[in-house]
């Protein structure tokens, strides 16, 4: 097993990372979250030789999930995530495009299977706890590499900020209460990517964040 690695493609007009972890030694690795643009995530996976094994995927929003089935048919592997809880989003991608006014290949998606808190998922020797952090989406997962480290936190926090909880299943004082119950407890060391812009760590969030702290 080497290093575990991240590349990151920005995909759709809200910009979303769409995130490839994958190992460094032997290029075995993971999508997390195909939101769009899938020629180019598949452009970016040939050009860095890395065998994409499964997709993963932290909740249902559009620009999360919604090239995910294009992308399974493409690759051939499996859809893993989010929690169940989202499952309504994710019959909805379509409708959810319409509403935003997006296009492209946009296909409501049904996961192979829906991840539950507590269980593991892994490529290449790397292994990643399933956090369940509703408070964004009702079925937003975390996926936490101990070893590593590192989280993969979708759109539950940001550098800086958190994610919006306006949208239908939104709740703020449940958000915080993932932040504050699931993620920071996991210590100040730990770094993280996030959905959009730049990752950081949960020290520095936990003391500079102004949803955090006060």
């Amino acid at each position: 097993m080497g290093q575990l690695n991240a590349g990151i493609v920005p995909v759709t007009p809200f910009q979303q990372n769409c995130t490839i972890l994958f190992d460094v030694e032997d290029k075995i690795g993971v999508v997390v979250d195909p939101g769009g643009d899938v020629e180019r995530i598949l452009a970016a996976l040939k050009d860095h030789a890395i065998a994409a094994h499964a997709i993963w995927i932290t909740h249902g929003h559009v620009d999360h999930a919604a090239g995910a089935m294009a992308l399974k048919e493409a690759l051939g592997v499996e859809i893993l995530g989010p929690h169940e809880a989202d499952r309504t989003l994710l019959e909805n991608l379509e409708e959810q495009a319409r509403r935003f006014g997006l296009t492209g290949d946009i296909r409501n998606c049904t996961p192979d299977r829906f991840l539950n808190e507590g269980e593991t998922v892994s490529f290449g020797g790397h292994h990643f706890e399933v956090l369940h952090c509703p408070g964004h989406a009702p079925g937003h997962i975390a996926f936490y590499d101990r070893a590593a480290k590192f989280a993969h936190v979708g759109d539950v926090l940001f550098h800086g900020s958190i994610g919006r909880t306006d949208l239908p299943g939104g709740d703020h004082a449940t958000l915080i209460r993932s932040i504050k119950e699931k993620l920071l407890p996991l210590g100040d060391d730990i770094g993280f990517l996030c959905g959009h812009g730049p990752g950081g760590n949960f020290g520095e969030e936990r003391r500079t964040n102004p949803f955090l702290i006060g």
